[in-house]
């Protein structure tokens, strides 16, 4: 059966091709991208299969709009993908308030609106998968990216309440954790805080660590996504790439270690 996908951010890198993926083999999808004229060669390709939309995730109405036209266009939806973000660059200690409040209202914020929107739809319907991107910086972190790290680390904790609240409507809640990849989440689409001279070694320290090394292909997550979309019960939690699993499971190892060493304490808490 052709599933309908509503997807943010698909004027490039992963939302992009997750679009031409579905589009290619059957299902309808609508796109949203901040520049309309962005998606336009979809549009040529695909017809009617594809509905663009001008959005900007961060504007909660305008979120609520889309998701309502993406469905009364096609009739139903099935797939949501929260796509949309950007990385902002960073020392903790150089971000304005104006920097740390747009990383969440575009990361966090508006995955959450369009969910909002999407799940009356979705109960009505009795199905549907909510799938929102974060990243290997959702459950680790590095210098440098921290105004990220607290978008996606946040935009975790919610969907994985929000996996066990809409559980028995039929809706499941997938989180794809990417390590690097060949876009330009670190280029053009980024941004970055002015600099402080005090931590230039922490700066240049910083690039080398092990999610920017040896980036993937974004073209081979199409094969990828559609099983993720396809599966019978999808996974909360799914690793896009090579690196992931291993800072994971150096991260939570480094984790448990410390826990158990400090158990002793954590008890003398507890009280009698």
């Amino acid at each position: 059966m052709s599933r309908v996908w509503f997807i943010t951010g698909a004027s490039k890198g992963f939302g992009r091709e997750w679009a031409e993926a579905a589009l290619e083999r059957g299902d309808r999808v609508a796109a949203t991208a901040r520049k309309l004229d962005t998606l336009d060669a979809l549009v040529d390709r695909f017809g009617d299969a594809f509905l663009p939309i001008q959005l900007d995730v961060t504007d909660r109405t305008a979120d609520f709009d889309a998701v309502a036209k993406a469905a009364e266009r096609f009739g139903q939806l099935d797939v949501v993908i929260n796509n949309a973000g950007y990385g902002h660059f960073g020392m903790v200690e150089e971000l304005t308030e104006e920097e740390a409040r747009a990383q969440l209202e575009t990361n966090l914020f508006g995955a959450l609106w369009v969910t909002q929107a999407a799940l009356p739809i979705m109960r009505g319907q009795g199905s549907g998968h909510i799938i929102q991107v974060s990243s290997i910086g959702g459950i680790s972190a590095f210098p440098t990216v921290g105004a990220y790290h607290a978008s996606k680390w946040a935009l975790e904790g919610l969907s994985q309440a929000l996996s066990q609240e809409v559980a028995g409507f039929g809706i499941k809640v997938t989180l794809i954790e990417p390590g690097g990849y060949s876009t330009d989440w670190s280029g053009p689409s980024a941004k970055r805080s002015d600099e402080i001279a005090a931590y230039a070694d922490v700066r240049e320290a910083a690039k080398n660590r092990p999610s920017a090394a040896a980036p993937g292909d974004p073209v081979a997550t199409r094969g990828a996504i559609l099983k993720v979309v396809d599966a019978e019960e999808p996974p909360l939690r799914i690793f896009f790439g090579r690196t992931p699993l291993e800072i994971a499971t150096k991260d939570y190892e480094s984790r448990l270690a410390t826990w158990n060493h400090w158990q002793p304490i954590s008890v003398e808490a507890y009280g009698a």
